[in-house]
């Protein structure tokens, strides 16, 4: 199991995150497709060779090919819509905030997948890329659509625990490179 793998490849100074990898993934009340289309978002969305090679096969063998599409197409909008909005956020020019966009995203219309399903993907990128406005729309949709807090928080830990995990082994392996 890749997960596993990965867990094992997670030095002893971060047992926390070998642990709670193991809880958030191993131990999630997300239905299969939500739980393993948030991990393959996360997963590329981390930017971490180590741990996308790890995480995709068993995501690909828990996804259908639509899902697993799709949870790739909600980390790719996503990498433009949060660098997009997050910058027009920042800048303190509220006059950016009125300029039409005029990127495409149609995949966020018709993603291919139940739309609550990309809402959270999507969620969990943002969580990752640090999109605050993001964050708050996506959250908003998931709310209407009558997803609970509990759910929205634990795709926010999958993208946490992920990201946490890339950062330390692709750490590990430059200073394994001195």
């Amino acid at each position: 199991m890749a997960l596993d793998e990965l867990k094992s490849a997670v030095p002893d100074f971060a047992k926390d995150l070998k642990l709670n990898l193991g809880s958030v993934i191993g131990n999630s009340d997300l239905p299969q497709q939500q739980l393993w289309g948030t991990v393959l978002a996360c997963a590329i969305a981390s930017r971490s060779p180590k741990v996308l090679r790890e995480l995709e096969p068993e995501a690909k063998a828990n996804l259908s090919a639509e899902a697993y599409t799709a949870a790739k197409s909600a980390a790719a909008v996503m990498a433009m819509n949060n660098v997009f909005y997050r910058t027009r956020h920042l800048l303190s020019d509220p006059e950016y905030g009125t300029l039409r966009a005029g990127l495409r995203m149609n995949v966020i219309g018709n993603p291919g997948v139940e739309k609550v399903d990309f809402e959270l993907w999507s969620l969990a990128v943002s969580a990752i890329n640090g999109c605050g406005q993001c964050l708050d729309s996506h959250e908003q949709v998931l709310r209407k659509a009558g997803v609970d807090r509990e759910t929205i928080q634990e795709a926010v830990k999958i993208a946490s625990v992920i990201q946490a995990v890339g950062v330390t082994l692709d750490a590990e392996a430059v200073l394994a490179e001195q």
